[in-house]
């Protein structure tokens, strides 16, 4: 779980609960037009490690954005990012695999369905990203 002193999320001014069809919810996709470039988040990653105190291997890491950008997170507020450690059972040398990825695409289905509001589901996620589908009546 990420600091919420140091990460308390930051939400995207553009999505709303009225433009959901034209962002996270646009069949034609959204994350990949808005996602920071590798040059700019590579540099803010090692910084960020640094201030969490995380030693282990970036490459294990995501540089994870707390409120997902599928679930109308700002895509470079440094309070919405956070070097995310692997997920216990992970296996070294493999690469980002983190649990809390399906968690995002379940609440970005239920926000694009109507089953859950955009508010709730953020406030979910950057509250306890581990019990947000549990809090939501989602699990």
């Amino acid at each position: 779980m990420p600091d919420g002193r140091c990460t308390p999320g930051a939400l995207n001014p553009k999505v709303t609960a009225r433009t959901l069809a034209s962002t996270i919810c646009n069949p034609h996709g959204y994350t990949s037009r808005i996602r920071p470039p590798v040059s700019v988040t590579g540099k803010e990653k090692t910084a960020n490690a640094r201030s969490y105190g995380f030693t282990g291997s970036l490459h294990d890491a995501e540089y994870d954005h707390l409120v997902s950008l599928e679930l109308g997170g700002d895509p470079n507020d440094p309070r919405n990012l956070w070097v995310e450690p692997p997920s216990p059972g992970h296996r070294p040398g493999s690469g980002a695999n983190n649990d809390k990825d399906k968690v995002e695409t379940h609440l970005h289905t239920a926000i694009c369905s109507g089953r859950v509001t955009l508010a709730a589901a953020q406030k979910a996620i950057a509250t306890n990203w581990v019990s947000a589908e549990a809090k939501l009546g989602l699990k």
